[in-house]
């Protein structure tokens, strides 16, 4: 049975200009003063779907782009083109009014628990503004009663409710921000580093957690991490990103045990490995280009070892492999590799 599509991205494209003022943009060249822009090319023409009930994870290196399309798929950026449509709708250019139905419908949980949450709003105030915002017409008994049922189900005792965010833990805050995400009863989460800012101990907890309200509510999330061990554990298909592009797009297992692209290869051999030895990890040469300028042709050709011509003058397009994978690789292409 083919999964439906419950998230649609076409080509998003997401710049930012850090020109600042005019006088900024002013460069003194050999014929004389000329303005010139200066702009961080975070997200280039990804595109990919997103299944129901699937956790899709986005990995790749710090400024790959892995929390701005993030911020761009859930609408907190709007997308310089392309498109991204929701269950067969296009949502990337609507107005925020128009966007409303669709905030309880997508949600999102930030990688720092203590900076998301108000310190100056019990956790009783920051469970229940959603739930008023999105519901003028609610009961108070039926408020109280909804904070309390997905405190429970999250793990926080609902006495605690009236207490404030510093008086918890990391992993409670974290949990607290997950239900604040669960309260308007979500069909999509975005998670950006989740558990990142979290000690270890407490990261299978909140991991584990996530797992359980995925399989209790059919949620689908876009998991956005660096840790390769837990997007092993917990992901459906991986997109692996490098400087903005997608590289490879891969279910979990196909991906972890026989990756394609160049990139993903280095990536995953970074990975130690408990009672595996003799395994080469691949060693990148070059440092990673800025993304203010962007190399020509594909962006990685500059640190991989199957480089050639072609990579370096036409960016390669992600096509499908056998097995359902996409890469977007000249030399995968080409048989190469």
């Amino acid at each position: 049975m083919q999964q439906k599509p419950l998230l649609n991205l076409r080509n998003v494209v997401k710049h930012f200009d850090i020109s600042g003022g005019f006088l900024d943009q002013l460069r003194l060249t050999g014929s004389g003063i000329v303005r010139k822009r200066t702009v961080v090319h975070a997200v280039n023409d990804v595109s990919f779907t997103i299944n129901e009930g699937e956790t899709l994870s986005v990995v790749g290196e710090s400024g790959c782009g892995k929390s701005t399309l993030a911020r761009t798929v859930i609408g907190l950026y709007r997308p310089n083109s392309g498109e991204i449509h929701y269950r067969d709708r296009r949502i990337d250019h609507l107005s925020d009014t128009e966007m409303l139905p669709y905030r309880t419908r997508m949600q999102m949980v930030f990688q720092d628990p203590y900076a998301s949450l108000n310190p100056r709003m019990r956790v009783n105030q920051i469970l229940e503004e959603p739930i008023r915002f999105h519901n003028p017409g609610i009961g108070e008994g039926e408020v109280l009663d909804r904070v309390a049922a997905v405190m429970e189900q999250v793990g926080i005792n609902p006495v605690w409710a009236t207490r404030y965010p510093h008086e918890f833990s990391g992993g409670q805050r974290q949990r607290i921000s997950i239900a604040r995400a669960l309260a308007v009863d979500p069909e999509f989460i975005v998670a950006d580093e989740p558990i990142s800012a979290l000690d270890v101990s407490i990261q299978a907890q909140v991991l584990n957690l996530m797992m359980d309200m995925q399989e209790q509510r059919n949620l689908t999330y876009l998991f956005i991490s660096h840790d390769l061990s837990v997007v092993e554990h917990i992901s459906t298909r991986v997109a692996v990103m490098y400087l903005g592009s997608l590289c490879e797009l891969a279910t979990s297992e196909d991906l972890f045990g026989s990756p394609r692209h160049p990139y993903t290869q280095a990536l995953l051999s970074a990975i130690p490995r408990i009672g595996q030895k003799g395994l080469k990890h691949i060693r990148l040469s070059g440092d990673v280009p800025t993304p203010i300028n962007l190399p020509s042709g594909c962006v990685f050709h500059g640190r991989c070892p199957h480089a050639d011509k072609r990579c370096m003058n036409e960016v390669p397009r992600a096509l499908p492999q056998p097995g359902g994978a996409l890469v977007a690789c000249h030399a995968v292409e080409e048989g190469r590799i």
